[in-house]
């Protein structure tokens, strides 16, 4: 998967709360993918975050793997099939990009 930078005109739509090991939803941590025209911007505060993209919902193994440590982040883009996990330290929140209406 080639990631594209988030288009310069989109704006954030709504941004999470900080998620912990203890705080974290569920459905981040298992196979999930974002809206059509929505990109992911996965933000780590603290310790590191496992980022696991795949081509497909079908697929058992990532085609992509990154290590995100604190103060950096990462994007998902629209509809890519992703999941996380944390390390016990881990802080980290998602800011929702998508085209300004």
């Amino acid at each position: 998967m080639n990631f594209e930078r988030i288009p310069k005109e989109y704006t954030i739509k709504r941004s999470t709360a900080f998620f912990t090991p203890e705080t974290v939803p569920k459905a981040l941590l298992s196979l999930h993918n974002t809206a059509p025209g929505v990109y992911g911007q996965i933000c780590v505060m603290n310790g590191t975050l496992s980022y696991y993209g795949f081509a497909n919902k079908d697929d058992s193994h990532p085609e992509l793997t990154r290590i995100i440590e604190a103060g950096s982040f990462t994007t998902t883009p629209p509809q890519y099939w992703h999941r996380v996990e944390l390390s016990e330290d881990a802080i980290f929140n998602i800011n929702f990009w998508s085209e300004p209406k």
